[in-house]
C-alpha cells in the first residue's frame, strides 16, 4: 500500500480544529468521579510463570462502574526498592494474554501493569479474562460500535475509565514508586494511553504508537480498514445516524485528550498506516499539551515505508531510551 495520507511536510503542520463537544470535560469528570468512589484493588495473587528473573501477580482492580478488571503485574525478581511503573494497554481485539508474553518493560527494570480489555480478546493473541457486563447496550458486535449512538453508553467510555483506574491501581501496589508512572500503548492501546494522559495530570510520561481514535472524522473518510471499517459498516446500515455517531465519537477523540495532556510524550506512526491514519496521529501530536498551561516535551518518529506495524523493534528501542531519560534515576 503506497502512502495515502498527507505528505510528511503537511502532516507536520496538520492542526485541524478539534471536533470537541462543549461538555467534554463534564462528561469525563462524571465518569471518573463515579469510578473513584471505590477502592481500586480487589485482589492481588502471585502466579507461577516459570520465569526466574520476573515475579508476576494476577491483579483484579475496579474499573468503570466498579466492574472487576484483570491485569498482569510484574516486577524484576531482584527488585529491592520501589520502581517507576509502566502501565501498558493492548490493541483492538486483544486481551491480556499470558503473563510471559510481554516482558520488555519489566526487563528494562520497571514495574509493569498490563491491563486486560473488557469484552475483547477473541480476535487474536491468547485471549482475555474480563467480560463487559454492559454489552446489552445497542450497537454491533465489535467494541467500536457498542453503544455508538448514545454517549453515556458508548463502549470506550467504559474502557477509557478502566484505563485511568489502572493507573490508580498500579500506584497502590507494593514495589511501585507512585510518583513515577508512564502510560504506554500501540494502536487501540496508544489511544488509551493518550486518553489517560489527558485525564491523569500527574503522569511522568506517555508513549503512544499509531494511536486509534485520533482525528476520527477524517480517519473514517480515509479508511475502512480495521475498527474504523466496523464503524463504517454499522453506519452503512444505520443510514442517517452519522451525526449522532460523530457526536458520540467526539467524546473519545484522542486530539481532545492530547490538548489537555501535561506529561512528556513520545509518538510514532507509519506513514502508510491504513488502520490508524497518520494525519490523526499528527493532529494529536501537533495539539499535544496546548491546554495544559505549559509546553510538555514531545517528539514523534515517522516511518515512511511502514504501515500499522510502524517502526516495530526500532520504535521500541527509541522508546526504551527515551523513557529511561524520563523515569530512571
Amino acid at each position: 500500500m503506497p502512502a495515502f495520507d498527507l505528505p510528511l511536510q503537511d502532516l507536520e503542520r496538520h492542526r485541524p480544529e478539534p471536533d470537541e463537544p462543549g461538555d467534554f470535560d463534564v462528561y469525563w469528570a462524571a465518569a471518573l468521579k463515579e469510578a473513584a468512589q471505590r477502592d481500586p484493588l480487589v485482589s492481588v495473587r502471585p502466579v507461577e510463570t516459570g520465569l526466574r528473573l520476573t515475579r508476576t501477580w494476577d491483579v483484579t482492580f475496579r474499573g468503570y462502574a466498579g466492574d472487576p478488571i484483570r491485569a498482569w503485574f510484574s516486577l524484576p525478581a531482584d527488585a529491592r526498592k520501589p520502581l517507576p511503573a509502566v502501565v501498558e494497554y493492548v490493541g483492538y481485539g486483544r486481551g491480556r494474554g499470558l503473563p510471559h508474553e510481554r516482558l520488555t518493560w519489566v526487563n528494562a527494570g520497571y514495574a509493569h501493569l498490563l491491563m486486560d480489555n473488557r469484552g475483547q480478546g477473541d480476535h487474536y493473541g491468547n485471549g482475555g479474562d474480563t467480560p463487559d457486563p454492559h454489552t446489552v447496550v445497542s450497537g454491533g458486535p465489535g467494541p467500536a460500535v457498542r453503544g455508538l449512538l448514545s454517549p453515556p453508553d458508548y463502549y470506550y467510555r467504559r474502557l477509557i475509565t478502566d484505563a485511568v483506574r489502572a493507573v490508580t491501581a498500579v500506584r497502590s501496589l507494593p514495589g511501585v514508586d507512585p510518583v513515577r508512572t508512564a502510560a504506554v500503548g500501540n494502536s487501540q492501546g496508544g489511544g488509551l494511553a493518550l486518553a489517560v494522559a489527558g485525564l491523569v495530570h500527574d503522569l511522568t510520561a506517555v508513549l503512544v504508537t499509531a494511536p486509534f481514535l485520533c482525528g476520527i472524522r477524517r480517519s473514517l473518510e480515509l479508511t475502512d480498514t480495521g475498527p474504523y471499517g466496523e464503524i463504517a459498516a454499522y453506519l452503512s446500515v444505520r443510514r442517517g445516524c452519522e451525526e449522532t455517531a460523530y457526536r458520540t465519537l467526539s467524546y473519545v477523540d484522542g486530539v481532545s485528550f492530547a490538548r489537555r495532556a501535561q506529561a512528556p510524550a513520545h509518538f510514532g506512526t507509519g506513514l502508510r498506516d491504513t488502520v490508524c491514519p497518520p494525519s490523526g496521529v499528527y493532529a494529536a501530536f501537533n495539539r499535544y499539551g496546548e491546554l495544559s498551561g505549559g509546553h510538555p516535551r514531545k517528539e514523534i518518529h515517522a516511518y515512511p515505508f511502514n504501515g500499522h506495524e510502524g517502526g516495530e523493534a526500532e520504535q521500541v528501542r527509541r522508546q526504551l531510551s527515551w523513557l529511561n531519560s524520563q523515569l530512571a534515576h
